[in-house]
């Protein structure tokens, strides 16, 4: 073989093959972009931190209170005992009773259905309108697009208290739903206004020009390439507007504008009001649900941090760095005391 020969051979033998552009490495399957599913997945990561998890739990709890609350309640809350009026807590009635004998624990626990039914009803009809509109809106230029603007506008702007005042007034004991309906309908424009802007920024990406060059169908291209992408944002909203209709619900029931035979936290309040509970310091009538109302506003204030946490790189990063210092035992503000004084100890050495 001669020299000529044998330099080209190396060269052959050292040179990056291309056989793996024609065909794939034995033993590996080709890579396949991500589906719908992996995109949802990751879209809810949002969840995962600790701020989430530990609002979750709490929302969970009252949740559970909520679906068993016949189980849970040890009488019925309309259940009157003459014999114990005003009783603080005891063995037969742990939170005590009100001015006419009733279980002050079966009505917290009676009354955790009506705020929860109400919350999350009104969040979801809200979410789903914000969702349409602000996407459509978003997406589809021109008149089209300045029309939904318009609509969300006027929403932004429309007095919601008043309607529900006039709303309340047209049922003698208005149901839950009609509630719900109400809060849902006058809440969904701030979250409609929020996903039209992040929606115009999507609609110039590469992955959503791409799907409408090759013919996607609208609905696959919101439901597929965008919606993904806005479940942080969709998450936040959600949350904001059952924290916002939990408010709404029992601000207007202790002021009196529910009917107070409609079962929640803000119509325990009233009762309690009513019958002197706040002068007489009768805090177990009270309190109780004051309290729940806070704890829920705090897991739902969680959530709404760890969202927050997962969408902004700067926060999600500072959090991953806290947690695996934390991991290895070091301490977030004794970092920097501790990397001089190793290094003054290794330079004394």
């Amino acid at each position: 073989m001669t020299d000529t020969e044998t330099d080209t051979t190396r060269l052959a033998a050292s040179a990056p093959g291309t056989s793996t552009l024609d065909a794939p490495v034995a033993g590996h399957a080709p890579r396949r972009p991500p589906g719908f599913g992996a995109k949802l997945a990751s879209a809810f990561a949002m969840f995962r931190n600790p701020k989430s998890i530990t609002g979750l739990s709490i929302l969970a709890f009252f949740v559970l209170i909520a679906i068993f609350a016949d189980v849970l309640a040890p009488y019925s809350p309309t259940k009157v005992d003459n014999t114990a009026r005003f009783q603080p807590p005891s063995a037969a009635h742990w939170l005590g009773t009100t001015h006419i004998g009733e279980d002050v624990l079966s009505q917290v626990i009676h009354g955790t259905r009506g705020v929860i039914v109400v919350g999350f009803l009104a969040a979801i009809i809200a979410t789903v309108i914000a969702i349409v509109i602000g996407v459509l809106s978003g997406y589809l230029r021109g008149w089209r697009s300045e029309g939904l603007s318009a609509l969300t506008n006027v929403f932004l702007v429309l007095p919601g208290i008043p309607l529900i005042i006039i709303v309340a007034t047209m049922f003698e004991d208005p149901p839950l739903w009609v509630i719900a309906l109400v809060l849902g309908l006058i809440g969904w424009a701030w979250g409609a206004r929020v996903l039209r802007a992040q929606t115009m920024s999507l609609r110039n990406r590469d992955f959503v020009q791409a799907a409408r060059a090759n013919g996607e169908p609208l609905r696959r291209i919101i439901t597929v390439e965008m919606l993904p992408n806005l479940m942080a944002l969709i998450a936040a909203s959600f949350v904001g507007t059952v924290t916002a209709a939990i408010i709404a619900l029992t601000t207007l029931s202790y002021i009196g504008i529910i009917p107070v035979t409609t079962y929640n936290w803000g119509t325990i309040l009233n009762w309690a009001g009513a019958q002197g509970a706040f002068r007489q310091g009768q805090w177990w009538w009270f309190l109780p649900p004051g309290l729940c109302i806070a704890a829920i506003g705090v897991a739902l204030s969680l959530i709404n941090f760890g969202i927050d946490e997962y969408v902004n790189p700067r926060l999600r990063s500072a959090g991953e760095r806290a947690r695996a210092m934390k991991k290895k035992g070091m301490n977030v503000n004794d970092t920097v005391t501790t990397v001089r004084t190793a290094t003054t100890t290794e330079e004394t050495a």
